[in-house]
Parts: structure tokens; sequence; C-alpha cells
């Protein structure tokens, strides 16, 4: 899934070509200053347009291989715009004070979130027991935590990319990004130095309308990224997926075999049938041959008598 893509026109009409007055420059920016006007130095845009699109190709392919996005900005004009972003990107941020030891130090870093979350749950519980000031305290306790740890209080260990709004402001998280090994993208403005940032954007980074900008455009790649993970799980998981075996196959017919128990219920009426028309056939030929049988050697009374009488004019003559 493409990255998105931020153009020229949009830089301009945000004003992200504008740095700082000459006398403010770094020089290790040189290369990304196209001149100055009225002591104000101007960006070159030609160089930024194509380096925001790599750095934005990089943060989503790393969301898609499972990685986590680190947004910081803790100057005022970039606080909300980094908390809207992350959020609506299901990423995590950090736009308040930067704790010392936030990724170096993680494992006091997650007690901490830990006693944000007991302290959450208490307090959203049933508070009996506890006087009002005491229910005053660990509410001011918790808003102290939720403030500093809210918006890495999912995040489950260090991230896998750092997004920085203001490189020198940010000076120590960008150092323990690079303690880490954590790949940084920072938006560079003319008085900041680029070491140590593996995705230079050179850009204004004062202007509220710029910063919500980029925000939006690291979050939009997050998500597209993260999509692009989604998708990808899914075929893996329907490929794993293998036929139904040929003995899983031959059990179905098994189970409904019920109908082949009620065969002798069928067969009942075929005997019947087959003896209904035997005892008739057998029967009926066989009354015929039985009257001659009896009537040819029967003789009646007459008969006999005059076969006598003849028998004795014989013996008289």
């Amino acid at each position: 899934m493409a990255a998105p893509v931020v153009t020229m026109q949009q830089l301009i009409e945000t004003g992200a070509h504008f740095g700082h007055q000459t006398h403010r420059w770094n020089p290790k920016m040189k290369p990304y200053i196209f001149g100055d006007r009225n002591g104000v130095h101007i960006i070159d845009l030609s160089q930024t347009v194509p380096l925001f699109a790599r750095a934005l190709d990089f943060v989503s392919s790393s969301v898609a291989a499972g990685g986590k996005v680190l947004f910081v900005g803790t100057k005022r004009q970039a606080q909300d715009a980094v908390a809207d972003a992350a959020r609506r990107s299901g990423q995590h941020f950090v736009n308040h004070r930067w704790l010392g030891g936030m990724l170096t130090n993680w494992k006091t870093i997650s007690k901490s979130i830990s006693q944000l979350k007991s302290l959450e749950e208490q307090l959203s519980g049933d508070t009996v027991g506890l006087t009002k000031k005491e229910v005053l305290q660990l509410t001011r306790k918790k808003e102290k935590l939720e403030l500093s740890l809210g918006g890495i209080r999912d995040m489950g260990g260090v991230p896998d990319v750092m997004f920085v709004i203001d490189a020198n402001k940010e000076e120590l998280a960008i150092k323990e990004a690079n303690t880490l090994g954590i790949p940084v993208v920072a938006i560079l403005d003319s008085n900041v130095s680029p070491d140590g940032i593996a995705f230079p954007v050179p850009a204004n980074d004062d202007a509220s309308r710029a910063i919500r900008l980029y925000c939006e455009a690291i979050a939009i790649a997050a998500t597209r990224g993260g999509q692009e993970q989604q998708a990808r799980s899914g075929r893996d998981i329907g490929s794993m997926e293998s036929p139904p075996s040929e003995a899983a196959l031959s059990t179905d017919p098994i189970v409904a075999e019920t109908p082949a128990a009620q065969a002798p219920v069928a067969e009942a009426p075929a005997a019947p049938a087959a003896e209904t028309p035997a005892a008739p056939a057998a029967e009926t030929p066989a009354a015929p041959e039985a009257a001659p049988a009896t009537e040819a050697p029967v003789e009646t009374p007459a008969e006999v008598a005059t076969e006598a009488a003849e028998a004795e004019r014989q013996l008289d003559a």
C-alpha cells in the first residue's frame, strides 16, 4: 500500500518553507537552504518533498512489519496535533515534558505506567474508606502521571520509529533513540543540526498549520501500514488452513445412515406381496385335477344290478 504524498503546494500553503532568521541558522543545514529573504532563510522544498516521501514510506513499511511509532512534540503549538494524530493512527505519543530515561530506563517507566493504571482502577471503583483529602491527592497524582505517561501507557516497550517535531527541543529524546538504535524521523528547521537523524525532513517546525500537516501525513502512513499488516495476517491465516482430510469427509455418510436402518420397514410389504399370489396359484389347478380322478372308478347301483342280472342269465343259459 503506497504511503501518502505531501506536495510542494501543500507545504507552501502552510508556510513550511520559512526558516529562522539568518543569524540563528545552523551551518549544517546549508545543503537544505534555498536562500534568504528579508533576513529569513528559505528552505528548499524541492528537497523536502522527496525526503518526506522517503520518511513516510519508511513509517508505513515499519508499521506494516508490526512496528510502533512514537510521536514526540512537547512545544505548545505541537501538543494537540501530535496527540490527535497518534490516537487516530493507533500509535503513541509524548506531548508534554520528556522524562529522562523514558526509553533507556523503560523498566522504571513501565512501573510508573502500572501505578497509573492501578490509580485509575482505584478511583473508578468504590472509594469508601478514603477521606476527601486522600481521594484528591490520588486524583492529582493520577493526573500528573497521565500527563507524562498517558500517551505511552499501551506501548508495551520501546518504539520502532520516533517522529519528532523540533529536533532542538526534543534533543534528549533523540539522544535516547540513538542510544537504542531507534530510527528518528524529524522535522528540521534552519536552526537545528541534522546529526543523529535517520530521516531528515527540512521544513518549518513552528507554524501550527505546517505541524498539523506533518502529523497528519505520518498518521496516514502509519494507518496504511497497519491496514497492510492486517491484510497480510489475514492471507497468512487463510493459507495455513488445510482442506478436510478424507477420513473426516467419510464420517458424514456414516452419521447419515439412519434412513438405512428403516430398510426393514420397506421390506415388510414385499413379503406378503410374494406370498399372496402364491396360495391361489397352487389351489386353482388342484381342484379340476382331483375331480376326474374320483369320478372314473366309481359305478352307480343301477349299473351294478344290471351287470349282476346279465351274469345270472349267462349262467342259466
